[in-house]
């Protein structure tokens, strides 16, 4: 795949090995199929594999903020350079190697308030990212193409 101005690629990759502990960036992570990155608190839960965000969205949130929202914060696995990240459940996009699914958007917490400061889980509303259940595991690379409009397998005849 050749990349150009308009593609999209994973900026950052975070995860954290529980609930409440910080996340930690990673420069390559492993996707496994029907379970989530390898590592992560989410890995092996029913849909919540991946959560994916937007440079552009956390761009729109510090706006309205008023400061810096740092992507490390937010609590999201993945953030990518630009672009908007489908929200429409069953939608699917390529991260790598890697092929998600929409399940439904990610709602900020109060966490982020704490963590980022008050006032941040309001702006992150509607730009807190999606979350992605995975179809096709693989390895996910910072710098990696992002593909946000996948065409679903066409429906077999018959």
């Amino acid at each position: 795949m050749t990349l150009d101005a308009a593609t999209a690629v994973v900026e950052a990759i975070h995860i954290a090995k529980a609930s409440r502990l910080p996340m930690q960036t990673r420069e390559v992570v492993e996707v496994e199929a029907g379970k989530g990155i390898v590592g992560d608190r989410y890995h092996g839960t029913r849909h919540r594999h991946v959560t994916v965000q937007s440079r552009q969205s956390l761009d729109e949130a510090a706006a309205v903020f008023g400061s810096d929202v740092p992507s490390a914060l937010t609590r999201r696995n993945i953030t990518l350079s630009h672009g908007i990240v489908p929200r429409e459940p069953g939608a699917r996009i390529r991260v790598g190697e890697v092929l998600l699914e929409v399940v439904r958007v990610a709602a900020p917490c109060k966490l982020l308030d704490d963590t980022i400061g008050a006032g941040a889980q309001e702006a992150l509303r509607r730009r807190a990212g999606t979350v992605l259940r995975v179809l096709e595991g693989g390895t996910i690379r910072v710098g990696d193409p992002v593909d946000l409009a996948v065409s679903p397998p066409a429906p077999r005849p018959g």
